[in-house]
């Protein structure tokens, strides 16, 4: 018997087009044209649901060689920016959703971060090192707006001295500067802004509800305005469709008074691997060969490369040319440097987070 599956079409405000079962579940759904429903409509909407994840700990630590940091806080569970890209998205298979639409939709947020938080770096076995934020999904995602969990940890760090380092792709971390800018003052925060292209249009397609270009460009220039050293991230570099960006991104970030820059090859572990692929045919059907040929040249044949080292940079002559160039850019506009090291001198752990009282 002949089926004749129906093409997903893409939805208005969210970034993948379907919504695939995890690798762990049982069973798949397959979408199939019975003759009945048009052809050429999108499914049903998506609505952002959030669940209360009750986690009893808080700190993920990893030993990855090649990330430049120990520790690491998620607020939040899934994300609702909805880049394509997004590396984290197969996380979401653990849950038992889909790391497409799921992923973006079904948030889970953990409002007890703080207090968990400020009973682990209470404890007497703590030592501190810089927390990193904004690892796994972004913490200045829209709902944050209302959970204000970020807002309930960066308190908590700046009452105990703790260093902090921030990655989003969000205007709403300056919310926060009142908080931020006298860490930074210390040497205790530092904020990295992700700028994937300034192509408006293209923006809304590979990253429907995060903070468009140039707004993070002006978010890039109040926080140094207060004193916070900022780093640009321009990641992911999507061969094709943003690689040729590269320089002028460098030199708009430079402009707005960011101190270093950094960039990532485009990586498609697992799910992300289909999920984009379906979205080049979607939206860029005339480059979707290119795009993908100069990936598989730039991780020795395959769709991703998982190995420490190059994962990020890739291997291979576009990832050479890419390196090269960012190299010319970072010196021609003076980024290329470091953000400022934290320090952990100053850190004191919260009074009482282990159930002590303080002597007087």
């Amino acid at each position: 018997m002949t089926e004749c599956y129906q093409r997903n079409l893409p939805r208005k405000g969210r970034g993948v087009l379907s919504n695939d079962d995890g690798r762990f579940e049982p069973y798949r759904h397959v979408r199939v044209d019975d003759g009945w429903a048009p052809q050429q409509e999108p499914g049903p909407a998506f609505k952002t649901t959030v669940t209360v994840d009750n986690s009893q700990s808080i700190l993920a630590r990893n030993q990855s060689p090649d990330v430049p940091f120990e520790q690491s806080v998620n607020p939040y569970r899934g994300c609702e920016h909805g880049c394509v890209y997004c590396f984290a998205r197969p996380t979401h298979t653990y849950l038992g959703w889909s790391a497409g639409l799921d992923f973006e939709t079904k948030l889970l947020a953990k409002p007890d971060a703080p207090t968990l938080l400020r009973k682990e770096i209470g404890s007497s076995a703590y030592r501190c090192q810089v927390l990193a934020l904004g690892t796994n999904t972004d913490p200045y995602q829209p709902i944050e707006r209302r959970y204000r969990i970020m807002r309930g940890i960066l308190e908590l760090l700046a009452a105990s001295d703790h260093p902090v380092c921030i990655t989003t792709k969000s205007s709403l971390v300056e919310r926060d500067i009142d908080l931020l800018a006298p860490m930074a003052k210390r040497c205790l925060a530092s904020v990295s802004i992700s700028v994937t292209t300034l192509d408006h249009q293209l923006a809304r397609r590979l990253e429907p509800r995060a903070t468009a270009p140039r707004r993070r460009l002006e978010a890039i220039r109040r926080l140094v305005a207060a004193g916070i050293p900022v780093n640009v991230s321009v990641a992911p570099i999507v061969p094709v469709l943003t690689d040729s960006e590269l320089e002028t991104i460098i030199a708009a970030a430079a402009d707005a008074g960011a101190v270093s820059a950094s960039y990532i090859l485009l990586r498609l572990p697992r799910e992300v691997n289909g999920l984009f692929q379906e979205w080049l045919a979607a939206y860029y059907p005339h480059k979707a060969a290119h795009v993908m040929s100069i990936i598989r040249q730039s991780r020795g044949g395959n769709e991703n490369d998982a190995c420490f080292g190059t994962r990020k940079r890739g291997t291979g002559v576009f990832a050479d040319m890419i390196a090269n160039r960012f190299a010319l850019a970072v010196k021609r506009y003076r980024l290329d440097r470091s953000l400022p090291p934290l320090t952990n001198e100053l850190f004191s752990a919260p009074v009482g987070a282990d159930g002590q009282l303080a002597l007087i």
